[in-house]
């Protein structure tokens, strides 16, 4: 399969944080086929998180040759590693790999710091969460290996309702 260099990455602009709003509420969509009503009626974020994370230059998008934008991830850098926090495409642009490249976009950006590591949270079973990062390099992690900040993320996970039960920490080293 070739490489698909019609997609450019760069740091979000303010004017698209309405189209990252719809970009994460069209990909929440997607679990209404495994039944995950809750997820599919939540609001996107606020803009105004949104446009914080863009003026931190905390999102990066993907753009097509019509500079649609295609995806982004949001990230948050932590001391050691940088927290994945959301990875969304559009459905119209699945398959085209730009997932895992919004990824590696994320751990060029780690390296760049001296970072070592990328670390995120996503469901166990849901096909593209937990089995989609495996197949980019993650590694489940289990509760015992959980430091501070990521059981102060769970427990805000669990603060606003989500099933940590059904959840799970990554973690992907970067050598």
């Amino acid at each position: 399969m070739s490489h698909d260099s019609a997609i450019t990455f760069r740091f979000a602009s303010l004017h698209e944080a309405e189209t990252i709003r719809a970009i994460e509420f069209e990909a929440g969509q997607r679990f209404v086929s495994v039944g995950m009503t809750g997820i599919a009626d939540a609001p996107p974020m606020a803009r105004e998180v949104v446009e914080r994370k863009i003026e931190a230059r905390e999102i990066i998008v993907a753009l097509d040759q019509q500079t649609i934008c295609a995806g982004f991830v949001m990230f948050e850098p932590q001391p050691t590693r940088i927290y994945v926090q959301e990875l969304d495409v559009l459905s119209s642009h699945a398959g085209r790999r730009i997932g895992a490249a919004l990824i590696e976009e994320v751990a060029r950006i780690a390296r760049a710091r001296q970072l070592t590591q990328l670390v995120l949270s996503t469901y166990r079973d849901v096909p593209w969460n937990a089995p989609y990062y495996r197949r980019l390099g993650f590694c489940d992690l289990d509760t015992s290996e959980l430091d501070a900040a990521l059981l102060a993320r769970r427990d805000a996970h669990i603060a606003r309702g989500l099933d940590e039960s059904k959840r799970v920490f990554m973690r992907r080293e970067l050598v």
